[in-house]
């Protein structure tokens, strides 16, 4: 039976639903870090860099000072006063490059840690039991958690970092400019006619006038760029999932000459991507309209500004200079937000993926809150029960033949029913992987319960690795696998315990099941719980396999979900399962649903 998604989902209802809640993302974000192990790190780390900042700053008001004795003496042709002022900048220099230099490494050790505290976030989050099932089967939220755990997560610490930084730095300069500006304003008399006046904070107010109709316009301009993202990430993840899905299968498509239907599919993928991608270049060749020619115009708008004053002659040159260089600091930090409007919506699109994904990861155990659970508890006597079972999914609701069924430690039950009637359903079930229905279900007490798959995972490592996943095999003697290899028809592989290799590849799809039977053989169960793992067995395979189960697993519980035709004696009894037409049905759950689900604090 597939895997049913038991979250209805539309895309572009979710950008709109994720975008609106900007300030949750946020939370989101901060809530992963404030558990994070790198959070004392990342707090020395703020407090040195917001350190290495203000002196900077106050290394720029002493550059600044500086300006005006410098033009001075050139505007005096003062030989020995311009090289006096070229040692006092080296001095200056050489401390703002040390401070420069020390900001960058701060710089990069904030983006790696945050980056790990995010990523361990998620990935701690996906891998509590039974949520990586819950969040594959979530419809396209769940699509490429990978990417999102991966590569989100990581350009999410790089822009946080950037801006940050940036916001910080440009704030406090802003903030020690704006006392130097105002004071070099209260020097500028404007004459009209026979009349003087002057202005307080004359050139504040211009630098905060010219950076704030730049910041109004470039924002109403670039922000379609957060959807305009959010809309590119998914059609990239789309695009790289299509092409890992046709590697990962490229025999099967290969033998079916389905490689010219597979570049349509992978060419439809890149027209989206294009296209979204054409829309973002669109809007940033607007922006640019608007930053460039902004940023042009700022050559000569400090002079154009304080003209007035000098061409009255009531400034020297050098205090010209000396005000135009407070004003480009004042407008450059000023303009900051104009300078990384584009940073800003990347950065919001990411944070909302990153943020949907993490809601939806400590949302999903919240999922269907309404709808009845099976009461899931444990039998004393070692046996496994199931009582007035119902299970419940999208698609229907499935019963046992046998509304009150207990199977004793070392027998064995086979459960069959036709093709989608929803064994591979109590088969996760029974693994604790779907817990909607009603009625009763004991599993035995302080156990071992090993659950084989129609097809088993063999994770990268040695087959030594694979044959004792998940435990080490260090605690087991080479003579206990070479039994169970042997015990199963690959004793040829004894001689390869430690070699490495892709052995999902190596080894044909009996060979693959028939190492899962390996590893149950040396593990020795109490209970053993088989999804249709007998399949495509053929005779001799089956029968190894059989004698197996009636010779070193005799005492091992067994649950087999399959055909009938497969008993050939093994299973001592078999019950039936099918679908009830009168149960009740799993709704569906729309994305904005789980987007307003409420995480757990």
């Amino acid at each position: 039976m597939p895997a049913q998604s038991f979250i209805h989902t539309n895309r572009e209802p979710l950008a709109a639903d994720v975008d609106g809640r900007f300030f949750d993302h946020l939370r989101m974000a901060r809530q992963a870090l404030a558990g994070s192990p790198v959070r004392r790190t990342l707090v020395w780390l703020g407090l040195s860099i917001l350190t290495v900042i203000l002196a900077t700053s106050a290394g720029q008001i002493v550059l600044n000072r500086w300006n005006k004795p410098f033009y001075d003496a050139l505007e005096n042709r003062d030989l020995d006063a311009f090289l006096r002022q070229l040692t006092i900048f080296a001095a200056i220099a050489g401390c703002l490059l040390v401070l420069n230099v020390g900001q960058q490494w701060l710089n990069q050790m904030i983006r790696l840690k945050l980056r790990e505290g995010l990523t361990l976030d998620l990935i701690t989050e996906w891998l509590r039991p039974g949520r990586a099932f819950r969040l594959a089967n979530a419809g396209a939220v769940g699509v490429n958690p990978d990417q999102r755990m991966q590569q989100d997560a990581g350009h999410l610490a790089d822009l946080t970092t950037d801006l940050a930084i940036g916001l910080l730095q440009a704030s406090i300069l802003l903030v020690s400019f704006v006392g130097v500006l105002w004071s070099l304003s209260s020097g500028f008399v404007f004459h009209v006619g026979e009349r003087s006046f002057s202005i307080p904070g004359y050139m504040v107010w211009a630098a905060i006038a010219y950076a704030g109709s730049a910041s109004l316009l470039s924002w109403l301009v670039g922000r379609p760029l957060i959807a305009q993202n959010a809309d590119r990430y998914s059609r990239e993840a789309e695009l790289r999932f299509s092409m890992v899905r046709i590697n990962q299968n490229i025999d099967a498509i290969s033998l079916a000459r389905g490689e010219a239907d597979e570049k349509r599919r992978l060419e439809l993928d890149l027209a989206g991507v294009l296209n979204s991608l054409r829309r973002i270049f669109a809007t940033q060749i607007n922006l640019g309209w608007v930053t460039d020619g902004y940023g042009w115009f700022t050559v000569v708008a400090p002079i154009l500004v304080a003209a007035p004053v000098y061409f009255a002659g009531d400034i020297s040159f050098g205090g010209l200079m000396m005000a135009v260089s407070a004003f480009n600091q004042v407008h450059a930090s000023l303009r900051w937000f104009i300078n990384n409007v584009g940073a800003i919506a990347d950065w919001r699109a990411t944070l909302m993926r990153v943020g949907v994904i993490r809601r939806v990861l400590v949302s999903a155990d919240g999922l269907h809150d309404k709808e009845e659970r099976i009461d899931v508890a444990e039998s004393h006597d070692g046996s496994l029960a199931f009582d007035d079972l119902q299970l419940v999914s999208p698609s229907g609701c499935i019963r046992l033949s046998e509304p009150h069924l207990r199977v004793r430690p070392g027998e064995r039950l086979q459960v069959t029913g036709e093709a989608g009637a929803g064994k591979t359903l109590l088969f996760r079930a029974l693994a604790g992987l779907w817990p909607w229905g009603k009625g009763r279900i004991e599993l035995p007490k302080d156990k071992q319960v090993a659950f084989l798959p129609r097809v088993s995972y063999l994770p990268p490592g040695t087959l030594r690795e694979v044959l004792a996943y998940p435990s080490s095999g260090t605690v087991l003697d080479d003579k206990d696998f070479a039994e169970a290899l042997a015990a199963v028809g690959l004793e040829r592989l004894a001689t390869s315990l430690d070699r490495v290799a892709p052995w999902n590849d190596e080894l044909t799809s009996d060979e693959l099941r028939l190492v899962a039977f390996a590893r149950l053989r040396l593990h020795k169960p109490d209970w053993a719980i088989v999804d249709e793992a007998f399949e495509t067995l053929d005779a001799a395979a089956h029968q190894r396999v059989k004698d197996m189960f009636e010779g070193e697993l005799a005492s091992t519980g067994v649950v087999y979900f399959g055909p009938q035709r497969h008993n050939g004696g093994l299973f001592d009894r078999t019950v039936h399962l099918a679908k009830d037409k009168r149960g009740p049905v799993l709704k569906p759950i729309r994305i904005k649903d789980v987007a307003k689900a409420k995480a757990p604090a």
